[in-house]
C-alpha cells in the first residue's frame, strides 16, 4: 500500500534513536523511550491550496531528513510499519 498525502502534508518514516548511552551503556528494549525527533521523508503532499488559487511550493522532497516538532505529528500504522504525518509547519529543519 503507498500512502500520498494531501495539502501541505508529509510522511515520515521516523529514525530511532541510539539504544546506547554516551557512556557506552546499552539500553534494553524495555526502557521507555521517547518519541522521535527525526525522520527520512516517505512521501511529499502537492502543497496548501493559497487564495488565489495556486498551491504553495513545498521545501521538502522526498529522501530528506528533517527534524520535526516531537509532539506534532500523527502517528499511522500501515502494514505493521510506523509513520508520521506531519504538516510543513511542524518540519524545523532538513538535515545535511
Amino acid at each position: 500500500m503507498q500512502i500520498k498525502p494531501l495539502s501541505d502534508h508529509i510522511v515520515i518514516e521516523p529514525i530511532s534513536q541510539e539504544e546506547k548511552t554516551k557512556s557506552g551503556i546499552f539500553l534494553p528494549q524495555t526502557v521507555e523511550k521517547e518519541r522521535p525527533e527525526q525522520g527520512k521523508v516517505i512521501a511529499v503532499g502537492p502543497g496548501k491550496m493559497l487564495s488565489s488559487g495556486k498551491r504553495s511550493e513545498m521545501e521538502i522532497k522526498k529522501g530528506d531528513i528533517v527534524l520535526f516538532s516531537k509532539y506534532g505529528p500523527n502517528e499511522i500504522k500501515v502494514e505493521d510499519k510506523n509513520y508520521l504525518i506531519a504538516k510543513l509547519e511542524d518540519i524545523l529543519a532538513i538535515l545535511e
